[in-house]
């Protein structure tokens, strides 16, 4: 006998960062800043060919 749920309740908690920690974190994200932005440029450029990929595939068929 199948079960069925009627109702589902999710709890999330989210902490917030303090003011002392938020800027020693965005001091080591302008130093990263450059690598992130490589970093997400080859990850783009990984995605456009996969999905290039995909279209040549279906163009095949």
């Amino acid at each position: 006998m199948p079960v069925e749920i009627r109702e589902l309740n999710i709890r999330v908690n989210v902490n917030q960062v303090q003011p002392e920690q938020d800027s020693m974190q965005n001091q080591s994200r302008n130093t990263n800043t450059t690598t992130g932005e490589n970093d997400r440029e080859e990850i783009i450029a990984t995605c456009v060919e996969q999905v290039m990929e995909i279209l040549r595939n279906k163009q095949e068929r």
